[in-house]
């Protein structure tokens, strides 16, 4: 860390502690949806062999069944906030101001993470900044080919849907019957919905009402208890997102090299009140997309 002689030392103590009280390595608000990947270098290929083969019938002569490697090759970006506070504001309130603009850069890191984490789960319909799954088509749609898969049938994980009982129903029993890349049903467990603000009332009703709101006669909601929702601000108005979020594996990737941390401090004496000091803090980590099996989307 670079420091300027001219901070006091307490001062960097304060600012490294207070950010580290906010700046976790964990990002609860995301873990439904996202998993990060520690990166033990600038750049690294994750590989996934894919399905395990299933068994065949053994007539006399084995039959080989290879794995199905797949590459997704990720790369961290570089993101700083730095803050400022005077000599006199130091002087005046020793260090509470300082903490309080500290705590929230700590935050802020925290929820920039969050955020595109659910930015990118909402954008995987185009070509994002987030970029293309790993067979090279966007996150979510209609291709999905595995290369040298069993399956040759293209897959799909999007649709044009408003969500609704009826709509939630048809988007689920198309999830269920993906497959992998050995031709099997992934038989994923989809227990999350994500949705924009507007469509919450339509996800509690789905999620917890035991009976079916559009209907007079009282029909039984089958979905009820099965799922939880969560609402993003992040999702564009009419976009949702059904998700396997259960599972050791999740759709949103987010690549971590540096945990956010104090990088640099130095102090300014020619600026209005005695001076300034500025605290640099800097991360590095970027989001990509795993597996789009673990997620469908239905959009209007």
């Amino acid at each position: 860390m670079i420091t300027s002689e001219a901070i006091p030392y307490h001062l960097v103590v304060s600012a490294r502690i207070g950010f580290l009280e906010t700046a976790k390595p964990d990002i609860p608000i995301v873990t439904p949806i996202a998993q990060t990947i520690p990166m033990g270098a600038k750049s690294i290929d994750l590989v996934d062999l894919g399905g395990a083969p299933m068994p065949s019938r053994n007539r006399g002569r084995g039959q080989v069944k290879s794995f199905i490697e797949k590459k997704l090759t990720i790369k961290p970006l570089d993101w700083d906030i730095t803050v400022d506070i005077t000599y006199n504001a130091i002087q005046d309130d020793q260090t509470g101001e300082l903490n309080r603009k500290v705590r929230a850069a700590g935050d802020n890191f925290r929820l920039d993470m969050a955020q595109k984490a659910f930015q990118a789960l909402n954008d995987g319909d185009a070509a994002t900044n987030f970029g293309n799954g790993y067979d090279g088509t966007t996150f979510y749609a209609n291709s999905h080919i595995d290369a040298g898969a069993d399956y040759q049938t293209a897959q799909d994980n999007l649709d044009t849907l408003a969500l609704s009982l009826t709509n939630f129903e048809t988007v689920r029993v198309k999830a269920m019957q993906c497959r992998n890349d050995q031709g099997v049903f992934c038989d994923h467990t989809y227990d999350l919905l994500v949705v924009s603000p507007a469509d919450e009332r339509a996800a509690a009703q789905i999620c917890n009402n035991r009976e079916d709101s559009t209907t007079a006669n009282r029909a039984i909601n089958p979905y009820a208890g099965k799922l939880s929702y969560v609402v993003s601000t992040q999702f564009d108005t009419g976009a949702w997102v059904l998700a396997a979020s259960s599972g050791p594996t999740k759709p949103i990737l987010i690549a971590l090299r540096e945990l956010p941390s104090l990088q640099a401090a130095w102090f300014d004496p020619n600026t209005a009140d005695g001076g300034t000091y500025y605290f640099k803090f800097y991360g590095r980590y970027n989001h990509f997309y795993g597996d789009w099996r673990l997620a469908y989307m239905g959009k209007s």
